[in-house]
């Protein structure tokens, strides 16, 4: 075989390799986009609790954590649960709890994944 076409013909090897293994590199660069998007969720949904603990700490109405947590953060109200627990007198401990269900709605991988519900807890001391 003349060394010329050995070349092209190893060149088009190549060619269909890379075309191959795109879409596997893309699906992957997708999914690693998609998990970024979660864990940035995690930490809005960390914020949401220390503001329903702070707010449940000066407050008895357990709307107002709620509706601090829902306001400090850009998750979606819809998907966001609060919860307020162990209040007592002053100097006890109060937890507000957040549960969220976050969205997978990346391109492909959106599909394949389902929505990861995600929880964060948050304990301040009463204020009297």
């Amino acid at each position: 075989m003349r060394p010329g076409l050995r070349r092209r013909l190893e060149g088009g090897q190549a060619t269909l390799e890379l075309a191959l293994c795109l879409p596997v590199l893309m699906l992957a660069l997708l999914l690693v986009v998609q998990v970024g998007l979660v864990v940035r969720d995690q930490v809005r949904a960390v914020h949401a609790a220390r503001e329903a603990a702070r707010e449940a700490a000066v407050s008895a109405d357990p709307s107002r954590a709620e509706a601090a947590a829902q306001g400090s953060s850009d998750l979606d109200g819809s998907r966001l649960t609060v919860s307020i627990s162990g209040r007592g007198a002053a100097g006890s401990r109060v937890t507000a709890t957040v549960t969220y269900r976050a969205s997978t709605d990346v391109p492909l991988v959106g599909m394949l994944l389902p929505d990861p519900v995600l929880h964060a807890e948050a304990t301040m001391r009463v204020e009297g």
